[in-house]
């Protein structure tokens, strides 16, 4: 049994149906051709019948091949437009069904690569949000260790403990899409946790918040070594997130507690005001970080006052410290009322010392500290203590003397820095003192009160001129 003959177009092949419309368009001017031989070369033959006809026959053929090779350019104008839509970046848009031929082949394959390239797009999207939040990672340990580098490089210096903390609790606020950042403090001796720190727009409120002991649940989290989590979770007690929420002022917060010698000394925290957020285990390790550091610097500055509290001596000039002169004060006070003998306390002060530090120098400045502190030594006998109490302050014990002998002695001591600094050329090397002079028990019976009264009477002594002893 023979095979049929498929007959229709729609199978052929993009050149058979143009080869097929160019065909049946040429038959046109080939019947014109005819006609116009047959009018006027042949007037006497053939019928006009059969012209006419013919005339028609051939311009339906042509016709026909007219719309066939209109179909196969509507066909290509179609695909050329499809495609115009997706390199303009609409990989949504899907070319029709064309057929068998090249143009529906052509279509088919634009369809292929359209997909292939929307599942590219899809695997670089994923892999652009995976690189945002590996970038992101990175950033946050960078601004971490950032962070504890300068506070590692602050305690090293042995800065104040409040800057520290300043700078621990600004780093920390970095974390976690933070608005502010706090710590909670409580002192050796103390249970009530207190505000010391907070850093962020706003937070001027937090500072001198305090929880007392009488917060159960609060105090319960924190000697448990737990960290307080407050965001859309919510996994607090109902109680304790309404106290933390009214005392905070913040929808959200972490807070984790700092350890010192088996004791939570404080409570760093974090938080913001952000609708439906969480704050993830990374977030908790970053700012446990910060805690440990804080730790650390607490630790540092209780041992700086320990070892300050164990030395006696100033390490500039070698004379007694202000803490030695204090508590000796005390007891040469305790001695002299017990044997009803006179004490004096003589306070002295460098005049505008702080404008020559500024215009000689600071080294030039602990020349002068150190050359009067020798002159006030060699002035005192060996029952009398000198001590350097400020920066260009010193003071002296003088036992078994009134106040008229401290006077004196104060005087000669301000002649001899006088005469030794009168030899050096222009006014502003010229060096002096003032001097204020107290008793027990005429202008007290305390350390406390020896030493107030001297102060006022060095202040005495600035505003008549300076350069002089008052008593």
């Amino acid at each position: 049994m023979m095979k049929q003959k498929n007959i229709s177009l729609s199978s052929r092949g993009l050149k058979h149906k143009l080869m097929i419309s160019a065909a049946l368009m040429s038959v046109l001017p080939l019947l014109i051709c005819t006609y116009f031989v047959s009018q006027y070369i042949l007037p006497r033959v053939g019928l006009k019948i059969d012209i006419i006809a013919s005339l028609l026959i051939s311009v339906f053929i042509s016709a026909i091949g007219f719309f066939v090779a209109k179909e196969v350019f509507d066909r290509v104008l179609s695909v050329t437009s499809d495609a115009k839509i997706i390199a303009a970046g609409d990989l949504t848009h899907r070319l029709g069904a064309f057929g068998e031929d090249e143009v529906g082949v052509l279509g088919d394959a634009l369809n292929k690569l359209t997909q292939r390239i929307r599942s590219n797009m899809e695997e670089l999207r994923i892999y652009g949000e995976r690189t945002t939040e590996i970038n992101l990672g990175i950033q946050k340990r960078v601004i971490v260790l950032s962070g504890l580098l300068q506070i590692s490089s602050q305690i090293s210096q042995a800065d104040k403990l409040d800057d520290i903390l300043k700078i621990a609790v600004e780093k920390a606020k970095s974390l976690a899409n933070s608005d502010l950042a706090y710590l909670f403090f409580r002192g050796e001796n103390q249970e009530t946790f207190c505000v010391r720190v907070a850093e962020g727009l706003n937070s001027d409120y937090l500072i001198d918040t305090k929880i007392g002991p009488t917060e159960d649940a609060f105090y319960e989290l924190v000697n448990a070594n737990k960290a307080l989590v407050l965001d859309k979770q919510d996994l607090l007690p109902k109680d304790l997130s309404l106290f933390i929420r009214d005392k905070l002022k913040l929808k959200n917060t972490l807070a984790l507690p700092v350890y010192l010698r088996k004791r939570v000394v404080a409570m760093l925290g974090i938080g913001n005001m952000r609708d439906g957020f969480s704050y993830t285990k990374e977030d908790e390790e970053l700012l446990d970080i910060f805690a440990k550091q804080i730790a650390i610097a607490i630790e540092n500055d209780i041992l700086a006052h320990n070892v300050k509290k164990l030395e006696v001596k100033d390490t500039l000039t070698g004379l007694y410290n202000e803490a030695f002169m204090h508590s000796r004060l005390a007891e040469e006070i305790k001695r002299a009322i017990v044997y009803r003998r006179p004490c004096a306390f003589i306070i002295i002060d460098i005049d505008n010392f702080r404008k020559y530090n500024e215009f000689f120098g600071s080294l030039q400045g602990e020349s002068v500290i150190k050359r009067i502190a020798a002159l006030i030594k060699d002035s005192v006998s060996e029952i009398d203590r000198v001590g350097r109490t400020g920066d260009d302050e010193f003071a002296v014990i003088v036992p078994e003397k009134n106040k008229r002998q401290a006077q004196e002695l104060a005087e000669t001591i301000r002649k001899k820095v006088e005469f030794s600094y009168s030899e050096d050329a222009g006014p502003e090397k010229k060096i002096t003192i003032s001097a204020g002079a107290s008793e027990n028990p005429v202008d007290g019976i305390t350390a406390e009160g020896l030493i107030v009264k001297a102060k006022e009477l060095l202040q005495a002594a600035k505003k008549q001129g300076r350069n002089r002893v008052a008593v």
